[in-house]
């Protein structure tokens, strides 16, 4: 593995960030004016948020852990891309939300974090960056109090198999080592002035539920959807509100995940 993956990453993410904040696809102007970035499935998920205490893991540049903040959570959100977390910085006192930002891969957030959360939460492109999900799984059980739920709402690792137009299989289900490319523009701007290479790892769902488990976590609900609630991959169709499917594929290919497991109390 490259030693190196996290400098890697970072960069290119740094990168996206002023692509992504000034994009429609993040409608930073309709989020500063009230718009719910969660979507209706993270929300059911998630449970009543008022007073609880929320860890937000790959918070990207926040709007996620300010929606977590307006709906009455002590949201604390974990990115390691400096240029994000000044944004969400930005976006957090501007909309007056009292919401914590960390500067931290994953990894390392136990040596950076001494808290522990009634939720801990990840959504929506985040464990492909990290290449060990034992590891991931610790830290998860490691901020979580004794009875709180983890969250989790993945694009489905099927998707990832996949080119980017959705002609052929391209890479494998399992995790068979890091993944190398040069990333060319972004999933907001596929024309975005960014040429950075990217290291990334294919999870399957038994890597992912088996490692939490082992963790000490227990599964309590486990689905899978045959939609996006974003447009964010090539050739898609919108079959409703907030739902997109590959076209030619509609209906026959499981686009994202969720996963509910909640730490045993002592």
């Amino acid at each position: 593995m490259a030693d190196n993956y996290i400098d890697i990453n970072q960069k290119l993410w740094d990168q996206k960030t002023a692509i992504h904040f000034d994009s429609e696809f993040y409608d930073v102007k309709g989020f500063l004016a009230g718009k719910d970035s969660l979507n209706p499935i993270d929300l059911e998920l998630l449970g009543d948020l008022k007073g609880k205490k929320v860890l937000h893991l790959q918070c990207h540049f926040g709007q996620d852990t300010i929606s977590l903040a307006r709906h009455g959570a002590q949201a604390t959100g974990v990115d390691f891309s400096a240029k994000a977390l000044e944004k969400a910085d930005e976006l957090n006192q501007k909309i007056g939300t009292n919401a914590q930002f960390i500067q931290s891969d994953i990894y390392e957030l136990p040596n950076v974090l001494d808290e522990k959360f009634d939720i801990v939460f990840t959504s929506y492109g985040t464990i492909g960056w990290l290449p060990d999900m034992q590891k991931w799984a610790e830290v998860v059980h490691h901020f979580l109090k004794p009875g709180g739920k983890f969250v989790m709402i993945e694009f489905h690792p099927v998707v990832w198999m996949m080119s980017d137009d959705f002609q052929k299989i391209e890479y494998s289900y399992l995790n068979k080592g890091e993944i190398i490319e040069e990333t060319e523009g972004t999933y907001t701007d596929r024309n975005a002035d960014i040429k950075e290479q990217s290291i990334s790892w294919n999870h399957g769902l038994s890597e992912v539920i088996n490692a939490l488990i082992k963790s000490g976590l227990t599964l309590k609900d486990f689905q899978e959807y045959d939609y996006s609630p974003y447009n964010c991959f090539r050739n898609t169709v919108k079959i409703e509100e907030g739902k997109f499917q590959i076209e030619g594929l509609e209906g026959k290919l499981p686009m994202m995940y969720s996963l509910v497991l909640k730490k045993i109390e002592c």
